[in-house]
């Protein structure tokens, strides 16, 4: 704890970068498991309306809400990249 202390003023820097390197990798795996699931549902979404268990009007309702929600995730993405270069 006392070495901890002392050594502070070294590895601070070093414990914030790796703490915000977390935080950023938490967020970019929360939006992958978002896109991912968003997609699956518009997959499922699909294959209901192939089948005939979805009526046409609710099918492209669903289906544009969950692109919007797609192309959202996929735009924040590209502004995050384009703020890290």
């Amino acid at each position: 704890m006392v070495l901890r202390l002392l050594l502070a003023p070294v590895t601070g820097p070093f414990t914030g970068v790796t703490w915000i390197a977390e935080k950023i990798l938490d967020q970019v795996e929360d939006q992958t498991d978002e896109l991912e699931a968003l997609q699956k549902q518009l997959l499922t979404l699909q294959l209901a309306f192939d089948m005939g268990d979805v009526p046409e009007e609710e099918f492209e309702d669903q289906e544009e809400e969950l692109l919007l929600r797609i192309q959202a995730i996929q735009d924040e993405r590209a502004a995050a990249e384009e703020d890290t270069e």
